[in-house]
Formats: C-alpha cells, structure tokens, sequence
C-alpha cells in the first residue's frame, strides 16, 4: 500500500508541476501597436505599392523563366 501511495504521489507531482512552472513563467502580452490618436497598427503603410513591386518582380522572374527555357532549346 505504501509503495502505490508513493507511485501515485510522484505520478501527480510530474503531472501538477509543469501546469503550475508555466503560469509562474507566463509574460505580458505585448503592445497591440497603435497610438493614443486611433492610428491603425503599421502606422497607415501603403499596401498599393508594396503590391505594385510584388507583381512587377513576379513579372521579372517569369520573363527570366521564359528567357533562360529558350536558350536552352536553342
């Protein structure tokens, strides 16, 4: 009887331990972003041209792809 007390007992230790160490070692959520005056988080970034650029290397890279595929049947 003492040997399953005993079994039980560190069973539960090493169950109840690591629940417990987590919310000792837990941090604060960070800062959402943003200002105090309602700026959006990212500070109001243009997506538009960021979007222009995505396409236009896109482009590229198929123009490249295109280029180096005839090349090399030639």
């Amino acid at each position: 009887m003492k040997k399953f007390l005993t079994v039980c007992f560190v069973v539960l230790l090493f169950l109840l331990v690591p629940v417990f160490t987590g919310q000792l070692s837990a941090d604060n959520p960070p800062d959402p972003g943003g200002g105090p005056t309602g700026d959006p988080v990212g500070g109001g970034s243009p997506v538009g041209s960021g979007l222009v650029i995505l396409m236009s290397l896109g482009a590229t890279y198929g123009m490249k792809k295109i280029y180096n595929l005839k090349n090399k049947i030639q």
